[in-house]
């Protein structure tokens, strides 16, 4: 099974500035998480940003937040517990009023928005906020791609018990190459330049 732009929506979890310092290889790491999210737009994957507590561990670096669709403040370390998945799954707008008193151009009921239902997840630190993230994303029947090489946490051991964790409750591991070269399928896309401009 291959990513699917069309099907993907990208989070990035607390990179933030008073955490970012003690992260293991944190500077390789945020320049993924930026990448990512830079490919994302040229592709038009929706992103999401998370920050912990940003009174105290501050907000995620201007060029990451502006890249974001929104940004979501928690207090909670798994990200579902203060509404993630409300943003990831927009409700369905119901039907208003009796048809025949609305505007004829009114009557026809919108499609629904296809539902994106791949979320691939990147951020800090991978053993605390991104698996507790991670884990209530499938269980809420969502598919979950985690970005290694965008993620991790003080320690080294942290961060690989995190992904070993999540392998074995059904999340994929991958990397930023594989993102962006899965989203492209071709190297016919037009934007392959742009893109392979970003990952090189």
């Amino acid at each position: 099974m291959l990513l699917e732009a069309t099907d993907s929506q990208l989070v990035l979890v607390d990179y933030q500035p008073r955490l970012m310092p003690a992260i293991f290889e944190g500077p390789q790491v945020l320049a993924n998480a930026l990448r990512l999210a830079r490919i994302a737009q040229l592709l038009e994957v929706p992103v999401w940003g998370t920050e912990q507590n940003p009174q105290k561990l501050g907000l995620n670096p201007p060029e990451l937040r502006n890249l974001c669709n929104k940004t979501l403040e928690k207090m909670h370390f798994g990200a579902v517990s203060d509404g993630l998945v409300d943003w990831l799954r927009p409700p369905s707008r119901p039907a208003g009023g009796n048809a025949r008193s609305l505007p004829k151009h009114l009557q026809k009921p919108a499609a629904p928005t296809p539902e994106r239902a791949t979320i691939v997840l990147a951020g800090c630190e991978a053993h605390v906020c991104l698996l507790q993230t991670a884990l209530e994303l499938i269980e809420q029947e969502l598919d979950v791609w985690v970005v290694t090489d965008a993620c991790s946490s003080r320690t080294e051991r942290n961060r690989d018990a995190a992904f070993d964790r999540l392998a074995g409750a059904g999340a994929e591991l991958i990397t930023t190459e594989m993102v962006a070269f899965e989203w492209l399928r071709t190297a016919d896309h037009p934007l392959f330049r742009d893109v392979h401009a970003l990952i090189k």
